[in-house]
C-alpha cells in the first residue's frame, strides 16, 4: 500500500482535555427502536431545571448571532454547504429562514448575512428570493460573486446570483427537472474553476413517498448537472450518472448526499443512507466523467420497503467529504442501526459513533456488524483510526448518563459531521452530539464538538466542546455548517440553536419557538509537533474483525521507511505463518491475512520492524 499517513503526534493547545477513549451508551438505551420517518418536504403541524456539571472549554471560541428562524429543520440528513470564507477575509452565511408558521411558512426562503471583514450585517428581515423556496445551498460564483440554489416546488430549482458578494440586487433563474419530472428538490451545489463559473448541481426527483412517480426506474433519482459557463448553458442536464441507475439502486433518499469542495479538476460527492449503502463518486476531469467507489457495502442490496431485514449497523445518511492536496477524498459519516419487517422500518437512536474513511482504506463490508461501534468481534471499526467521533463522558465517571427520552432527527446519537481541511494536512471534525449533563429534565441537549487531526487524518487529537459556554446550558445546538477551508488555524461555521431538543417541523416534537443562527469561529492552535516518541518507531493495531473467520486485517504504522514482517503462532509457540520481509515507506500499511486454513482457536500475531517486535492475540472462529 502506498504511503498515505505520516505517524505524528501533536500537542493541541486548544484542547479542553476530553478523553480519546470511548464510554459506551448504556445497553438498555441502545436496544430501543423507533419507527423510521422519511425525509421531510413540508411542515407537519402548526421548564428548564437541569443544572449540568460544566467543564469550560479552553478554546477561544468567538460567537455572534447573525439571524433567526422559526422553521427549524435545516436538513434531513447531510448538512448543505451554507458558509463561504472568501480569500479577502469576508464571509457569507446562509440558512433556511421563516418566521410565519401560522401561514405554513409562506415567507420561507434563504436567510443571508455577510461579514465585510469587520462586522456582520443586520439580521435579515426577509428571504433573499422573491418566491417561497426551501433548502438553500451556497457557493462562490464568478470573480467576486455568490450563488444560492434552493428548491421551489413544482417548478424545480431556483437560482439566486449576483456579481458582487454582500451587495447589490439578486438575479433569479429557474432550473426545472427533466420533462414530466420538473419537481426536483433537496439540492446541493458547488462551483469550480478559476472564477467559479463551473456549476455542479445535485437534486432528486420527487419520490413516490411524497407524491411523485418513478423516473428511469428509480423511486427518487439522483440527478447531476454541469455548466461550465456560469449557467448560461448546461453540458450535463439532470443526468443519471453511470453506476447510479435502476440497474444498481431502487432509489435514493433526500439530503443523503454531500459534495466535497472541488480541488482543481477533481470533483467528488458522497451518497448513501441506511437502506442503500455508502458510495463515493469522483471525477478527475472537472465533472465530465465519474468513477464510483464503495465505502460501505450494504448487506441487503436493492432492498425495498416491505422486505424484512435483520438488525444491522449502517451509515445514517449524514456525511461530509473533503479533497486533500494530493486529490484523495476523506469522508466522515454518522453511524446508526436499523431493521425492517413486512410493514415498517425501524431505527435505534441511541447508537453512537462517527466513522472515517479515505480512498486508501478498504471498504466496510456487508457484515451486519461491520459498522458496530460497540466493540463487537465482527466490527471493522477501530477507535482513533476509522472511528473518530462519539458522545463524551462529561463528568469522567466512566458511564454515559442520559435522560430516557431524546429529540429525534432520525440519525445517530453523534452525527451531522463536517470535515474542514487545511493545505498542510490539518483536518478538523465538527459534529453535533447528544451530551450528558445538559438537559431540560426530560431530554438531553445536542451540543457541538470538534476534534483535530494531523497529517491527513493519521493522528486524531482530543475532543473540544464548542458550545460549553454558560449561555448554551439549555440549548439544542444542531446543523453545523462549516466553511470548507480554514483561515490559517481558524474554523468558521454557522449553526442553529433553541431551547427545545428535537424539531417542531419534523414529527411535532415541540411547539414552534424562535431559533437563533449562531456563527462561531475558533482556532485549532497546535505546537510541538513531533514524531511518536515510542522507541520502536511503529504501531500495530488489533486485527479486525476479531474473531476472524475467512480473513482479517492488521494495520501497521511506520514512523520511517522500514523493513517489517508478520508472523502468526499458536499459543504454544508453533509458527503457522510468516510473511517474509517487506519494505515499506513511512505511513500506514494494511495487511490482509487469510485465516481460512487455520483451525478455530487462539493465535498470537507478531509484527517485527527493524528488530523490534509487538505481539497481539487474535481469535479464529467459524460462523
Amino acid at each position: 500500500m502506498k504511503q498515505v499517513y505520516l505517524f505524528l503526534i501533536a500537542t493541541f493547545v486548544v484542547i479542553a482535555g476530553y478523553s480519546q477513549h470511548r464510554t459506551l451508551v448504556p445497553e438498555k438505551l441502545r436496544k430501543e427502536a423507533y419507527p423510521y420517518n422519511p425525509a421531510q418536504l413540508e411542515v407537519m403541524h402548526s421548564g428548564q431545571f437541569s443544572a449540568p456539571w460544566l467543564k469550560q472549554s479552553n478554546t477561544f471560541v468567538e460567537e455572534e448571532v447573525i439571524g433567526q428562524t422559526r422553521y427549524d429543520n435545516q436538513s434531513n440528513a447531510s448538512i448543505p454547504k451554507k458558509v463561504v470564507y472568501f480569500d479577502d477575509g469576508t464571509i457569507g452565511a446562509t440558512w433556511t429562514r421563516s418566521m410565519e408558521e401560522g401561514s405554513f411558512f409562506a415567507d420561507r426562503g434563504t436567510g443571508y448575512n455577510y461579514f465585510n471583514g469587520e462586522e456582520w450585517g443586520e439580521w435579515p428581515q426577509s428571504r433573499v428570493e422573491d418566491i417561497k423556496v426551501h433548502r438553500p445551498t451556497y457557493a462562490p460564483f464568478g470573480e467576486n460573486g455568490e450563488l444560492i440554489v434552493s428548491h421551489a416546488g413544482e417548478s424545480g430549482l431556483y437560482l439566486a446570483s449576483r456579481e458582487n458578494k454582500g451587495m447589490g440586487s439578486w438575479d433569479f433563474d429557474n432550473y426545472p427537472g427533466p420533462p414530466g419530472h420538473e419537481y426536483i428538490l433537496w439540492n446541493r451545489v458547488v462551483t469550480s474553476g478559476i472564477d467559479h463559473t463551473n456549476i455542479h448541481l445535485l437534486a432528486m426527483t420527487l419520490p413516490t413517498s411524497h407524491g411523485g412517480t418513478t423516473y428511469a426506474g428509480l423511486d427518487g433519482a439522483l440527478l447531476y448537472s454541469l455548466s461550465t459557463d456560469g449557467g448560461n448553458n448546461w453540458e450535463w442536464e439532470n443526468d443519471i450518472l453511470d453506476d447510479m441507475s435502476a440497474d444498481e439502486f431502487v432509489g435514493f433518499a433526500g439530503d443523503t448526499y454531500a459534495f466535497a469542495e472541488p480541488r482543481g479538476e477533481t470533483v467528488a460527492f458522497v451518497f448513501g443512507d441506511p437502506w442503500t449503502g455508502l458510495f463515493l463518486m469522483k471525477s478527475t476531469d472537472g465533472g465530465e466523467t465519474f468513477d464510483q467507489t464503495v465505502i460501505w457495502e450494504h448487506p441487503y442490496p436493492m432492498w425495498q420497503l416491505g422486505t424484512p431485514a435483520d438488525t444491522f449497523y449502517c451509515a445514517d445518511g449524514s456525511h461530509s467529504a473533503i479533497i486533500d492536496v494530493d486529490g484523495m477524498v476523506h469522508v466522515a459519516f454518522g453511524i446508526n442501526r436499523v431493521s425492517a419487517d413486512a410493514n415498517a422500518t425501524y431505527w435505534y437512536p441511541w447508537e453512537d459513533g462517527i466513522a472515517y474513511w479515505t480512498e486508501d482504506m478498504p471498504a466496510f463490508s456487508d457484515n451486519l456488524n461491520a459498522l458496530n461501534p460497540n466493540g463487537h468481534p465482527d466490527s471493522e471499526l477501530e477507535e482513533n483510526y476509522n472511528l473518530i467521533g462519539w458522545s463524551q463522558d462529561i463528568d469522567n465517571n466512566g458511564q454515559l448518563e442520559f435522560m430516557d427520552d431524546l429529540g429525534l432527527y432520525f440519525i445517530g446519537l453523534s452525527s451531522m459531521p463536517q470535515l474542514v481541511y487545511r493545505e498542510d494536512g490539518i483536518l478538523v471534525l465538527v459534529f453535533s452530539s447528544v451530551t450528558e449533563n445538559y438537559s431540560n429534565g426530560q431530554q438531553n441537549y445536542r451540543h457541538l464538538w470538534a476534534r483535530p487531526a494531523m497529517n491527513n487524518g493519521a493522528y486524531w487529537g482530543q475532543f473540544e466542546h464548542l458550545t460549553s459556554d454558560l449561555v448554551h446550558i439549555f440549548d439544542e445546538c444542531v446543523y453545523p455548517a462549516c466553511a470548507s477551508s480554514m483561515d490559517n488555524n481558524v474554523v468558521y461555521l454557522n449553526y442553529q440553536y433553541d431551547t427545545e431538543p428535537g424539531t417542531a417541523v419534523w414529527g411535532a416534537q415541540h411547539n414552534y419557538v424562535d431559533n437563533s443562527i449562531g456563527f462561531i469561529s475558533f482556532p485549532m492552535v497546535y505546537d510541538n509537533i513531533k514524531e511518536n516518541s515510542t522507541e520502536k518507531g511503529f504501531d500495530v493495531s488489533q486485527n479486525y474483525p476479531n474473531p476472524a473467520d475467512e480473513e482479517t486485517t492488521v494495520r501497521i504504522l511506520l514512523s520511517e521507511r522500514s523493513t517489517y514482517r508478520l508472523g502468526i503462532s499458536t499459543v504454544s509457540g508453533r509458527q503457522v505463518y510468516t510473511s517474509g520481509n517487506i519494505s515499506g515507506n513511512k505511513g500506514t500499511h494494511l495487511m490482509k491475512l487469510s485465516t481460512a486454513g487455520l483451525s478455530e482457536g487462539i493465535y498470537m500475531y507478531s509484527v517485527t520492524v527493524n528488530g523490534n517486535s509487538t505481539t497481539k492475540k487474535m481469535v479464529v472462529r467459524r460462523r
